[in-house]
């Protein structure tokens, strides 16, 4: 994907709208890591797969500045929510102003805390999750979010082609890349999902429960 493409594919979609992109900008340069933030292309991808697969609770592992939270909470129908985790507590001062300020507000519960832990106590069945978190545990947080979905639900995994690195010899012994890599293998053959990638961006994983 070169910038020309990147470019070309932001002029003939939906726009992000001024707030998400206000946001984006926001991210990009009062964060370190402001590239995490899913961005123009992939916001509105999320919002699209909400619109089709009409969730009516959504889980979030890894808030971030909260982009992809309110991208989502967009496309949800009325009464919908998005229950987004954050692990790291730094990050709230910034995110938690952006997502109760946003005209979606009502429909995002944004909480500092581990995923891995804390999804499963809130006894909630969910439609739709969208995993973002440390690569390094992908396969821990997908067995913990993969019983709390109904049958037929969606899971998306974000960053799973890793700029690339999961073939690139190079990053064998990088922790993140080798966490991508066995979380890919371990859908791959997990006979409990459907399972495809989109080269989308970083790499988009599309799983639906059987």
């Amino acid at each position: 994907m070169t910038d020309e493409l990147e470019r070309y594919i932001a002029q003939h979609i939906d726009a992000e709208g001024d707030y998400l992109y206000r946001l984006w900008r926001a991210t990009n340069v009062h964060t370190i890591h402001g590239r995490m933030a899913s961005g123009h292309l992939q916001g509105r991808l999320l919002k699209m797969m909400v619109e089709m697969i009409k969730p009516k609770n959504i889980l979030e592992v890894g808030t971030f500045s909260g982009y992809s939270a309110l991208c989502m909470a967009e496309g949800l129908e009325p009464g919908g929510k998005v229950w987004t985790f954050e692990i790291n507590d730094e990050m709230e001062d910034f995110t938690r102003p952006w997502i109760e300020g946003s005209p979606v507000a009502d429909r995002v519960n944004f909480i500092i805390g581990d995923a891995n832990v804390e999804a499963p106590k809130l006894g909630i069945c969910f439609d739709m999750a969208f995993i973002d978190g440390d690569k390094r545990t992908y396969i821990e947080t997908y067995e913990t979010v993969l019983p709390l979905m109904r049958a037929g639900g969606f899971v998306l995994a974000d960053n799973t082609l890793w700029d690339g690195h999961v073939v690139d010899p190079a990053y064998a012994h990088d922790q993140q890349t080798q966490g991508i890599d066995l979380f890919n293998r371990h859908v791959a053959t997990d006979e409990r999902v459907e399972k495809v990638i989109l080269p989308i961006r970083d790499g988009l994983t599309i799983i639906r429960k059987r």
